[in-house]
């Protein structure tokens, strides 16, 4: 049997990326509210985002997102995010939200709109040069509504020569992560879809090309934990996008929906070398808070990710391949279900105080006063959101 002694020395090195757009009021496609204290600048977000690293330790990175985040001088917010603790991850493209990208983005026909997405990804490439940013994140609404819309396979070359461009213009140093969602706001078909294509158009670019996997980006039933396998089987596994669905991409609390689902991606994750030192694969999370408390709600799924890796951490594997290799269908699934139902909360909870962290971050935050200051300070203005 695995102790959570034997995995303790494991856990120092877990990581999870934020998304300074979680911090920002978002949430449905029918309202999204606006809560006191909301950020509304880049370096609010940040300030907020450092919060969650303060109490957890989980949080060291911030993902930014063009234009969402634009600032003047990036080498400056820079300093402002390092002096509070955290650093810079990934950059975010958009080319969802602009007029021109009505018909597609690097997938358009029209040469201009195509050149204009390419240059947007060219200016993120720039930005990751000021920030110290290793990962440029690629998702793209690009689809047609319409069965004869478009060409299919033309929008797939255009893709790959549009990809190869701004590949060629990384440092040597970035990635290229390219995302999937296998429908909305396309509907008939999706210019990335799933990460079979995803997959195709990275082994085409290159070693420092990679897929972005995404757990609200499939179809129901969809075995992610196979598609885990399958990529870090590949070398293909770049990052992820935590978050967790009941139906399609409702970016909720990860874990809140099927933390059994989470517990078999982790492991998969585990046993594939994904979280071993030195793991090319970034973590991170993709949530909108529209209901809940934006920094607790951020709080809430490290916290998730840390307990349901530290349950994945203690699978006696080498037991499971025994009774995997003698067919032993019970023991096998016992040996992982023995993990899964091993409470493990409070001994991280010990393990935190043991590096000096708060048993409960959660609580220790709430006792701070931060969220009444940022209340009181954050009066007037714009809220940051979705193209802010």
């Amino acid at each position: 049997m695995v102790q959570f002694s034997d995995i303790a020395s494991d856990l120092t090195r877990q990581a999870i990326e934020l998304p300074s757009w979680a911090f920002g009021n978002s949430g449905t496609r029918f309202k999204v509210f606006g809560t006191p204290g909301t950020p509304r600048t880049p370096e609010e977000k940040i300030a907020d985002a450092a919060q969650v690293n303060r109490y957890t330790g989980l949080a060291p990175t911030v993902a930014l997102h063009i234009p969402w985040d634009k600032v003047d001088d990036y080498a400056a917010l820079r300093r402002f995010a390092e002096d509070l603790g955290v650093t810079f991850g990934t950059v975010n493209s958009n080319t969802f939200q602009d007029d021109a990208y009505k018909f597609g983005s690097l997938t358009s026909t029209d040469a201009s709109v195509r050149q204009k997405a390419i240059d947007h990804h060219l200016e993120c490439i720039e930005i990751m040069h000021q920030t110290g940013s290793r990962d440029l994140k690629i998702w793209l609404a690009d689809g047609t509504n319409y069965p004869g819309q478009g060409d299919i396979r033309t929008r797939q070359d255009l893709l790959a020569e549009s990809l190869q461009t701004i590949y060629a213009a990384l440092g040597e140093e970035q990635r290229l992560v390219l995302e999937y969602k296998f429908f909305e706001p396309a509907f008939y078909h999706t210019d990335v879809p799933d990460w079979g294509t995803s997959y195709a158009q990275v082994a085409a670019l290159g070693d420092r090309a990679l897929v972005c996997l995404d757990t609200g980006h499939h179809a129901p039933g969809t075995n992610i934990e196979f598609i885990v396998a399958q990529l870090l089987r590949l070398g293909k596994l770049g990052s992820f996008d935590f978050n967790s669905r009941f139906y399609a991409d409702d970016d909720l609390i990860v874990g809140a929906a099927d933390p059994f689902q989470l517990f078999r991606i982790l492991f998969e994750v585990v046993r594939g070398g994904g979280y071993d030192e030195g793991s090319p694969v970034a973590f991170m999370l993709d949530q909108c808070h529209n209901i809940e408390d934006k920094i607790t709600g951020q709080m809430r799924s490290v916290l998730n990710v840390q307990e349901m890796t530290a349950r994945a951490l203690l699978v006696d594997r080498p037991a499971l391949l025994e009774a995997q290799n003698a067919n032993d269908v019970l023991a096998a699934n016992g040996i992982l279900m023995d993990a899964f139902y091993t409470d493990v909360r409070p001994a991280l909870a010990e393990w935190r105080e043991s590096r000096g962290l708060p048993a409960d971050p959660i609580a220790a935050y709430k006792a701070s006063g931060y969220q009444e200051t940022i209340v009181a300070e954050r009066a007037g203005g714009v809220q940051a959101g979705w193209g802010a």
